[in-house]
């Protein structure tokens, strides 16, 4: 991987800096971001909001790297993510970023254990090893007593709370998460944000997308965009 020969301060996990997303659609261009400039300091929590159309999707595919910008520079960890072919950002996001969604992605056959363990048998740990990290996340999601229960057998709380301890499998840099209390109810949601609110309390970095304010609430920082741009920026950011 490449590194940028002049990267962020130590406390800047993610900068973006005039990014832009161009897609061409039949004979027209369609601009999903317009020139994005934007900084999530290591162990800060973001709601990135807006409405349909905003960008959000297109930014959070981006700094998923599921994408690259058409111009500008988004920067993880120091890496620049424009630089690296597809192989290398494959590469990045399996050991910097970890990827909270809505569905849940959970694996039907597979157990609460394997589910977790999912990506460290990506990044070629011993199994025993992996099934160790799985149980300890397990434990610490409130779910130590489930590791041999398949989804069907869960909650949608649960579900989420599996996918949750997935997503730190890795011991991401990031976490990614898209409208993760969309398929739950009010009480449920808010167990959720209140996980992620402790996770975040320990360090970890949280970049979010909702649409519901009072989801919103439990972040320190909100990014709002429209028309591909950034429209306002709330919180200690």
């Amino acid at each position: 991987m490449t590194a940028d020969p002049s990267p962020p301060p130590l406390d800047g996990v993610i900068r973006l800096d005039d990014v832009r997303k161009t897609y061409r659609m039949g004979l027209q261009d369609v601009h999903a971001l317009a020139g994005v400039t934007f900084e999530a300091k290591r162990g800060s929590f973001w709601a990135l909001m807006g409405p349909s159309g905003s960008g959000k999707s297109t930014l959070l595919n981006l700094l998923g790297c599921l994408d690259r910008p058409t111009e500008g520079r988004y920067l993880l960890d120091g890496t620049d993510v424009a630089e690296l072919d597809d192989d290398q950002r494959s590469e990045l996001r399996l050991r910097r970023l970890g990827f909270i969604f809505q569905s849940f992605n959970l694996i039907p056959q597979l157990t609460v254990r394997e589910n977790i363990e999912l990506p460290l048998f990506y990044l070629g740990w011993e199994e025993e090893v992996s099934a160790e990290r799985a149980r300890a996340l397990a434990e610490e999601v409130g779910l130590g007593n489930r590791v041999d229960h398949r989804p069907t057998e869960l909650s949608g709380g649960q579900q989420q709370r599996v996918a949750i301890a997935r997503a730190l499998a890795n011991d991401p840099a990031v976490l990614l998460a898209d409208e993760p209390t969309g398929n739950l109810d009010t009480a449920t949601s808010r167990q959720i944000m209140e996980l992620l609110v402790a996770l975040n309390a320990r360090g970890k970095t949280i970049l979010m997308v909702t649409h519901e304010p009072e989801v919103a609430a439990f972040t320190r920082s909100r990014l709002h965009l429209r028309d591909g741009r950034v429209e306002s920026v709330e919180g200690d950011a």
